[in-house]
């Protein structure tokens, strides 16, 4: 089921996407409220997906966790960025709420960074408060999938020495297009484009820490609330955004997430 949050006609909704009746359109069945709290009950209005602007699938409550050197090909390229091995233990670091955007919106380059950088990812969203939780749990605690870019001001994440203030300027965690609750991830294609050439490609089945240890290990230092954002890390291929890019994010079964650069 792909659930959206979208604008229309002045107002903030939450839809499921589904075929119209005539089966040659998109149409959002809108929802009573946020799935997560509300369930799936319906208004009975339907809404032509080319009408909505989609928006960010979630705001997080409070943050977005992020797994750092998830792919031995990125370990790989980034020796000699941020140097070090593949971490034997999910390398966790946060993104503020006010980083997240939704498709279509514009990525901002900071004025103070000269090297601003896409990394496509696969995120999950956190469908219940979370603490401490087991492997064998973790999975059930997830509420869905969505598409995301972890975008890095990577000269500012080197000059600092921890990863901060170069991964949480406003705009560097574009979310979307839609929440795909139930996805076949066990070998999903994950893939990077800028004005349309592919610039990173990798699988799902690919990441070194599973999604099930990552949510139960960042349970461990962090309570996870509904509608935190885990990101799980990124393939090869990492590279350089310039104004008047276009950057895409595409995950099989879920979607793809289009952003402009300015």
């Amino acid at each position: 089921m792909k659930v959206a949050r979208f604008q229309f006609d002045g107002e903030i909704s939450f839809g499921v996407l589904d075929q119209s009746e005539n089966g040659q359109e998109i149409e959002l069945v809108e929802l009573t409220g946020d799935p997560m709290v509300a369930g799936f009950d319906t208004t009975g209005r339907r809404i032509r997906l080319e009408d909505a602007r989609l928006l960010a699938p979630v705001i997080p409550r409070s943050k977005v966790v992020c797994i750092g050197k998830n792919y031995a090909d990125h370990v790989e390229e980034m020796k000699n960025v941020t140097g070090g091995e593949a971490p034997e233990e999910p390398l966790l670091f946060l993104k503020p709420n006010t980083s997240v955007i939704g498709p279509g919106e514009p990525i901002l380059r900071p004025a103070i960074s000269n090297r601003v950088e896409h990394e496509g990812e696969l995120a999950m969203v956190i469908g219940a408060v979370t603490k401490d939780v087991s492997e064998e749990d973790a999975l059930k605690h997830v509420f869905g999938f969505t598409c995301a870019n972890d975008v890095t001001a990577r000269d500012l994440q080197i000059k600092d020495g921890q990863w901060t203030r170069g991964k949480g300027f406003d705009t560097f965690c574009p979310l979307g297009p839609v929440i795909e609750t139930d996805p076949d991830l066990s070998d999903a294609r994950v893939v990077t484009r800028v004005n349309g050439e592919v610039r990173q490609e990798g699988r799902t089945s690919q990441l070194i820490h599973s999604l099930a240890r990552i949510v139960a290990f960042a349970s461990q230092a962090f309570t996870l609330l509904p509608g935190d954002v885990i990101l799980t890390g990124t393939p090869a291929g990492v590279g350089l955004l310039e104004s008047g890019d276009t950057v895409e994010v595409e995950i099989e079964g879920i979607g793809i997430l289009r952003n402009p650069v300015l």
